[in-house]
């Protein structure tokens, strides 16, 4: 029988863990199309109760408006049983620093970053490729021409000010200021599929936290794009710190018990995910 992927082994190997197969669907998509753009019921009610936006629009309406506005498509999904893909999942953690982490990183055919993020100044230790850059809203930042954006979007003002970006500007604050305007081409912006968030929710985290972090919603997401993911800068640094590799406050990570997610679940997943295997996580040295 064929392998799913050319690598020595492949995320999407089915039997090698109980564990595993009870939770991954290959089946839901992690992008938001034209084409898969209706929610169900459920995923609607979820996704509206994250948080409380006063008489929203309707969210087929914005997605409607949304694809007016950006293609939404993406070789992404294109799996072959030919290829061996690779993603580096960089998260942001201090233990990035001094890791000398950087030519490894950009090895790899996808490199997903999150939020704020900068490369520069800190290629050794983080690399400076990026193919795709997990963002929402109030954490978006310029990107180079050749990346992709992926928005997570927690709210149809989120899709809305999408649209108003690229064109009139109309929007500048959600809960937070936000760019009126990006400099990203429309074919470059994708965005995350609330059914995949609730999916994330529902058989990863299995309810625990308001919502998955991004860190959490980065790393599915790879195990359905790629066939070997590797993560770095996830996790606490060498001293049990938790900040972010460009600051120079240690104590700067007192964002772990926010209320919303649940760090110690969420590290218990990726613990889960490193000992059958199916990613391989980089502490820093």
């Amino acid at each position: 029988m064929r392998r799913p992927c050319a690598c020595e082994t492949c995320v999407s190997e089915a039997e090698v863990s109980l564990w595993f197969d009870e939770r991954y669907n290959l089946s839901i998509s992690p992008l938001l199309t034209k084409q898969n753009s209706l929610l169900s019921e459920s995923t609607y009610k979820w996704w509206m109760r994250l948080q409380g936006e006063r008489n929203p629009i309707d969210v087929n309406i914005a997605t409607e408006e949304l694809f007016k506005v950006i293609p939404g498509e993406s070789n992404l999904l294109e799996r072959s049983p030919y290829q061996c893909r690779t993603c580096a999942v960089v998260g942001n953690s201090g233990n990035l620093k001094e890791s000398g982490y950087g030519l490894d990183i950009d090895s790899h055919n996808f490199v997903f970053r999150m939020n704020h993020a900068p490369t520069t100044k800190f290629e050794k230790d983080v690399g400076n490729k990026t193919t795709h850059h997990f963002v929402y809203p109030e954490s978006v930042r310029d990107l180079s021409e050749n990346v992709s954006m992926i928005l997570i979007p927690f709210k149809t003002l989120d899709l809305q000010w999408v649209v108003s970006a690229l064109t009139t500007g109309t929007i500048n604050f959600t809960y937070a200021p936000v760019p009126r305007k990006i400099k990203v081409s429309k074919d470059k912006i994708l965005v995350y599929h609330p059914e995949f968030m609730k999916y994330v929710y529902d058989r990863w985290l299995m309810h625990h936290g308001r919502y998955p972090s991004t860190g959490l919603l980065s790393v599915v997401f790879a195990l359905h794009i790629c066939d070997k993911v590797d993560l770095y800068g996830f996790g606490a640094d060498s001293k049990g710190n938790w900040h972010h590799y460009w600051e120079n406050n240690p104590s700067a990570g007192a964002f772990r018990q926010t209320g919303v997610h649940d760090g110690d679940f969420e590290a218990d997943i990726i613990g889960n995910l490193t000992s059958i295997k199916k990613i391989n996580i980089y502490r820093g040295r």
